[in-house]
This record gives C-alpha cells, structure tokens and sequence, in this order.
C-alpha cells in the first residue's frame, strides 16, 4: 500500500491475525484491534458480536476494515452444539461488523470466508462463480457471505482461504511432529486435492485486496494445488524423512467426526480472480514452499 492507513481488523489474535497484524505495522499503518473482551490497550476497540455492539466512535475515519474472526473448524468434534458455535460464531459476528461498515463506510471492508464454499470438488477445478457445495461447511460458507454482502456503502472482498501453511500452527504445525519422527504419510486414499496457500502470500493477498480494485469472493490459494498424496511426500522430501505410514479414513472419522470430510473431502480450487488481477505469488509451487517453511522454522 503507497499510504499508511487505519485498518480495523477482528480476530486479530488468531493464526493469519496476529500475523497480518504485525506485517501491516511494519508497514506503517495503524491498527486498531477489536476485542470482545474489555479494552487495555489504545490500539484496541470494544466489540460484542453476541449483542451487536461495536465501539463506532473509536472507528469513525477508519479507512479499512478485515473480518477474520470465527470459531475454528478443527478443534473440536462437530457435536449438534459445536455446529451451532461455528455457524453462530461467523453469522453473528459478520452481521455486526457489516451493519458497523455501512455506517462508517471505509475505503474497503474484507470478510473472510472459505474454499469450503463449493464443497466436494472431485477432480473438477472450481473458480470464485461456482455454485456452492451442499455439506454442512458450504452452507456456513453461503451464510457467512451472505452476512458480508449486507454491508452498504463500501467495496467488499470475501477471502475463501484454502489450507494455510505454516510451520507453527495450523494444520502443518500438526502434522510436522509426526513426519519428522518418520510417522507421516497420506490421509486416506491421498487422491483428494488439497488447495494451499503460504501464510507470507496469504498476507501479501490481503494487502493487495485492500489497494486493488476487486470485489465480491476471491480465492486465496495457490494456483498449483496437490494431491494429499502429493503433498505428504513433498513433505516427507524436505523433511528427508520417509512418509509410510498411511492413516486410513477410517480411522480418521473415528477421531475427528464429521471434521473428517474436510481432511478427507476433495477441494481442487484455482485462484482466478487473484491471477486475473495481476497478482503474483511469491510461492506457487509446493516443493519450494515446503523447503522455505522448514527453513524458517
């Protein structure tokens, strides 16, 4: 971005929040952090998305405005209450920051969202028009950004964020335990597509996002995506370890419930707004990604 700018961000203590934080303010901007517990900090605003509450006056100006908050998918057994909480969690509070954004009307309002949108993909390649699947996760995905759209007044980016790499959270902080003592291997049948992203092309999206004149869904993932299969080997590879120790499907609903059908789900997903735009990544490919990822760690 050519000018510093007051971007409000939710979610901010999470993976990619507490990240796309301090990017932004080694960039020069500043950022005010909305917190749904009471304010401590200058830089943190009140906001209750339970009640519908948002501290507008500690807003007013604000040139951007990036909602990342939601309860996570994978901590825990989708249980009938568990749904309710993840469902709630990204409806509520959408709703809240979007009636926020009509009244304040930044410059940009980003909205997270998910390439769980489109559901179970197979082999087929979807793009940000594609209808929306039928699972449980797709029906989050259509409310979520339904909620964004009733924001008024302002251009509005909905993020469908793929599989985040990064080696100390998220799902390859998990899994890179086991695959250096040796104990990884694919998933299943390892045929299903696995749609990533780096984290560092992930923030460099977003920021993007804010300056480039593109509205409505736009897929944050890389343009190669990989085959579990392909992807626990490429793994293994820059870890020098071997990846022979498969986990059957199985097993895997046993432990995780319904979470399961994400891990074991196909979601062949291309970035094509992004590339459309001229956006280029720092990390297209796999293999490079992976060796980097690990190199920093």
């Amino acid at each position: 971005m050519a000018l510093p700018q007051r971007i409000a961000i939710t979610g901010a203590s999470g993976m990619i929040g507490s990240a796309l934080v301090g990017h932004l303010k080694s960039e020069g901007h500043t950022i005010q952090r909305l917190v749904r517990r009471p304010v401590v900090s200058p830089d943190e605003v009140s906001w209750n998305p339970l009640t519908g509450e948002v501290d507008l006056a500690a807003l007013e100006g604000v040139d951007a405005v990036i909602h990342l908050a939601g309860a996570n998918v994978g901590d825990k057994r989708w249980s009938k209450k568990y749904r309710a909480e993840i469902l709630n969690s990204r409806l509520l509070g959408t709703n809240t920051i979007a009636t926020a954004v009509s009244k304040l009307k930044p410059d940009v309002f980003i909205s997270s969202s998910a390439i769980g949108w489109y559901g179970e993909t197979g082999n087929r390649t979807v793009v940000e028009d594609d209808r929306p699947g039928d699972d449980f996760l797709a029906a989050v995905c259509k409310e979520w950004e339904g909620a964004a759209d009733s924001a008024s007044g302002t251009r509005t980016v909905k993020i469908r964020t793929g599989l985040v790499l990064e080696p100390t959270s998220g799902a390859m902080g998990k899994m890179l335990p086991l695959f250096k003592f040796g104990l990884g291997g694919k998933l299943g049948n390892g045929k299903q597509w696995w749609s990533w992203i780096t984290l560092h092309d992930q923030l460099k999206a977003i920021c993007y996002l804010l300056e480039k004149d593109v509205e409505g869904p736009v897929n944050l993932v890389s343009p190669n995506p990989a085959t579990n299969q392909e992807f626990t080997a490429a793994l293994a590879r820059a870890l020098r370890r071997p990846a022979l120790i498969p986990v059957p499907g199985f097993a895997l609903r046993i432990v995780l419930g319904g979470f399961s059908s994400e891990i074991l789900g196909s979601k062949k997903v291309a970035p094509k707004k992004l590339l459309d735009s001229g956006f280029e990544f720092d990390y297209p490919h796999l293999a490079p990604a992976l060796a980097a990822l690990i190199d920093q760690k």
